[in-house]
């Protein structure tokens, strides 16, 4: 099953993927709506549209990907069980996915996952796994459950399948809103930012892409800055709990082609964002789903997107117990 790669020739979905994609989990998800509020609007100086996937079937955008990977496969031939690791949501999508399709799943997730999080895969029926928080142990037991069962390894972002799902995000947004002149997405492993940059340069070529990330969960940042994919040595403890992972060697070279930069954001400005989303929108999102408004709200740092004034943010979930959500706000 490996990477899902549609031609070997070709490492990135193309925006014909990310459609047939959208076709095939359409029954499966929501479509989510398009949120605008003048107070966020005023706080930023731009006309914000934020895309709300923290209403989206297990919490976050990662069912999209979840599913047009294992959907994708089933086409092909049987899937007896489901594997990965996961510091939270995709762990959950997939323990979503293996509930709606009658497939057992197995999430292995660090220590320091969410304990929202890790109740939420077990809720859907998976067997949640734990081990230390090094790259190494959660690959490293993965593969002890793929000797054991057989199961099929679905990465969270380090696939082309979960890439052209996470795409779909992309086009939902650009369908309601064809004016924006720019999208803001928060960074992790990269497939939700490569996914959305290939579906929206596609779409509308001059439109600029922006990734956003914590200052200390800086991978993407400082790959884009050296040319070259960069891990960090140092487990980084950001309050985006969503965001504590590298860039992965699949995600990096379409960011590297498509996204135009990569704005930086700190804890305070984390905190602060959720608290607005929170107190303005009404709505409670996850810190890292804070991160790209964050970025936006930050003037000095977003530079790129002085003088543009229509701007789309991805709210990437809301999987957050009540008093992380409390005590994330009490940081700011």
């Amino acid at each position: 099953h490996g990477l899902g790669i549609m031609d070997s020739s070709e490492m990135s979905p193309t925006l014909d993927d990310i459609k047939a994609a959208r076709e095939r989990i359409v029954h499966h998800i929501e479509k989510t709506p398009l949120i605008s509020c003048r107070s966020i609007n005023d706080a930023c100086g731009r006309k914000i549209f934020m895309k709300a996937e923290n209403f989206q079937k297990s919490g976050s955008f990662k069912v999209r990907g979840a599913f047009n990977a294992v959907l994708s496969a089933l086409e092909k031939d049987g899937v007896k069980s489901l594997v990965t690791h996961s510091s939270g949501n995709h762990g959950v999508a997939l323990a979503k996915v293996g509930r709606v399709l009658n497939i057992p799943v197995t999430v292995v997730m660090p220590k320091t996952a969410p304990p929202f999080k890790r109740k939420s895969a077990t809720s859907f029926g998976a067997e949640v796994i734990e081990c230390e928080p090094t790259h190494a142990e959660r690959e490293r037991k993965c593969e002890e459950v793929q000797r054991n069962t057989e199961a099929m390894f679905v990465s969270s972002s380090q696939d082309l399948r979960v890439i052209a799902g996470q795409g779909t995000v992309a086009l939902e947004m650009l369908e309601k809103q064809p004016d924006l002149d720019a999208i803001v997405v928060p960074v992790g492993g990269g497939g939700l930012l490569s996914g959305v940059a290939t579906a929206a340069k596609a779409i509308k070529p001059s439109i600029q892409i922006y990734g956003a990330e914590p200052e200390i969960a800086n991978s993407c940042y400082k790959s884009l800055r050296s040319g070259q994919r960069t891990t960090l040595q140092e487990y980084p403890n950001t309050i985006a709990d969503g965001l504590r992972t590298n860039i992965g060697s699949i995600t990096w070279p379409i960011i590297k082609q498509k996204v135009d930069d990569l704005i930086l954001v700190t804890e305070d400005e984390i905190a602060s964002a959720m608290a607005l989303i929170w107190e303005r929108a009404k709505i409670v999102v996850e810190p890292s789903s804070a991160v790209a408004l964050a970025a936006v709200k930050s003037h000095s740092k977003a530079k790129g997107l002085a003088g543009i004034s229509k701007v789309g943010v991805v709210l990437t979930g809301g999987n957050v117990g009540f008093k992380v959500h409390s005590s994330s706000m009490n940081i700011h």
